[in-house]
């Protein structure tokens, strides 16, 4: 499918790509793939993880890897047989059902908000590294500032992403070669004792038990949330049949090196058991080997990680919110695009209730990362679900001949998307069963009630939105 293609209407509804501009290059499709990998879930809640798990987190993360990879090539074959940037909601809503699309749209949309809550409120904590203020003072700074980047033209906004990514590229590689001169050369207060043993050593490499390593899973899979961005990205992409699948291939090598070998380097040179929740284990490292500038150096990096996924939040809502107008299935004042190409409207809407984040700083700072991390995770993985089931409605149908093959099938499907699938309810289970993580759980079908009243609502004023059309 070419590009021109992309921008044809689908069953006589406008493309959701209509309006926008094919801004983003290779090297910004692939860098803002790379930094959706690393956010706060790896700087701040790796320290919660490796508390409660120890060295076990390290397979904990290889797994769930191997299934984010099985959950990004079930997008990319659904990405290559018609690349728009409502994504996961325009294929729910094509091979599901048009509630599906509803139900994937306003919760991803969801995600996103509550996820930038998440990020402001890191980059909050972050703060207090250097300066006793408020964190609600500085998530409303935060916020107002992000979301006047989100003003700017698409191809701006790739530019900025660039460099956030490159600077925690950069930084993370930074460290694991300092741990690895640790332990080579013995440098460091940390020299003398730092040994690859650490790994096995303090307990055992399942100090907690395997159940102790289940329980980190809702941890580790919202670390990885936002991996799915380049999905959304598509319709603004200049070459989507070459950068897209590009950016989904280097999945695996991004989780051994970021997520895996960063913490065995960490986990090698400072015992698990000096980690702490709510402390980032990288700067922890950092001053555990007496090197507080870098303890200062990777804190700045780690709120640059945070206000990058903030600002990618703030993108991703204002598209997810128009491709649901576009259908039908939102206020038509979310359609609207400045002369840049940027949904004013709908990031002015999700920055409006990002500014909750604000509040739960002011009134529970020290629990707001934990309140919202759990329910951000719920919201995410139910785009994950409606990839993967799209994709086997897909590959059904492109098996029978009834849509186009995808010229990027995902291999091992549909056995492997099954898989994912199967992981994905095990994670759920797992988070009923923490009673940190069950909060989630509990607003989840208050959630599901919302949107069942306001799509019945919606077949009643509109019902042509309430009925799209698969092709």
């Amino acid at each position: 499918m070419t590009s021109a293609q992309v921008e044809q209407k689908h069953d006589g509804k406008p493309s959701a790509d209509e309006g926008y501009q094919r801004g983003l290059g290779a090297r910004q499709i692939q860098m803002i793939a790379i930094g959706g990998a690393i956010g706060t879930g790896l700087f701040l809640g790796a320290g919660k993880a490796i508390s409660k798990a120890g060295p076990s987190l390290i397979l904990a993360y290889a797994i769930a890897g191997l299934v984010i990879f099985f959950i990004m090539r079930a997008l990319g074959e659904l990405l290559m047989y018609r690349p728009v940037s409502g994504s996961f909601s325009e294929y729910a809503r094509e091979f599901v059902g048009p509630f599906a699309g509803f139900v994937t749209g306003w919760t991803y949309w969801l995600f996103w908000v509550v996820t930038g809550i998440t990020e402001v409120t890191a980059a909050a904590t972050y703060m207090t590294y250097w300066w006793d203020i408020p964190q609600w003072l500085s998530a409303l700074v935060f916020t107002i500032i992000l979301y006047g980047a989100n003003l700017i033209s698409v191809k701006l906004f790739g530019e900025l992403e660039f460099w956030f990514s490159m600077v925690k590229v950069t930084a993370i590689i930074g460290m694991i070669l300092i741990c690895a001169g640790v332990l080579t050369l013995g440098f460091s207060d940390a020299g003398d004792t730092a040994s690859v043993t650490h790994l096995w050593s303090d307990g055992g490499f399942f100090p907690k038990g395997i159940g102790g390593t289940l329980m980190t899973l809702q941890i580790v899979m919202f670390a990885f949330l936002a991996v799915e961005l380049v999905g959304v990205t598509a319709g603004e992409s200049k070459d989507p049949e070459k950068t897209l699948p590009k950016a989904i291939n280097t999945v695996p090598w991004r989780i051994a090196v970021f997520y895996v070998g960063a913490l065995i380097m960490i986990l090698s040179v400072v015992p698990w058991t000096h980690f702490k929740p709510g402390i980032s284990p990288f700067v922890a490292a950092f001053e555990q080997m007496g090197l507080g500038v870098g303890a200062a150096i990777v804190n700045f990096v780690v709120l640059t990680a945070a206000l990058s996924s903030c600002n990618s939040g703030m993108y991703s809502t204002g598209r997810m919110l128009r491709d649901l107008a576009l259908n039908g299935q939102g206020p038509r004042a979310f359609t609207r695009l400045t002369k840049s190409g940027t949904p004013l409207i709908g990031t002015t809407f999700s920055a409006a209730l990002m500014l909750v984040g604000v509040w739960i700083n002011y009134q529970w700072p020290g629990d707001a990362f934990n309140y919202v991390v759990s329910f951000a995770t719920i919201s995410g993985m139910w785009a994950w679900i409606m990839i993967l089931v799209s994709q086997l409605r897909y590959r059904a149908k492109a098996d029978r001949g009834e849509v186009p093959q995808s010229t990027f099938k995902a291999p091992g499907a549909p056995f492997t998307s099954g898989f994912a699938l199967a992981f994905i309810g095990m994670v759920i289970v797992m988070m009923g069963v923490d009673k940190d993580a069950r909060i989630s759980l509990y607003c989840a079908p208050l959630w599901a009630l919302l949107l069942g009243v306001s799509y019945l609502v919606l077949k009643r004023r509109n019902p042509e939105g309430a009925a799209f059309n698969k092709r």
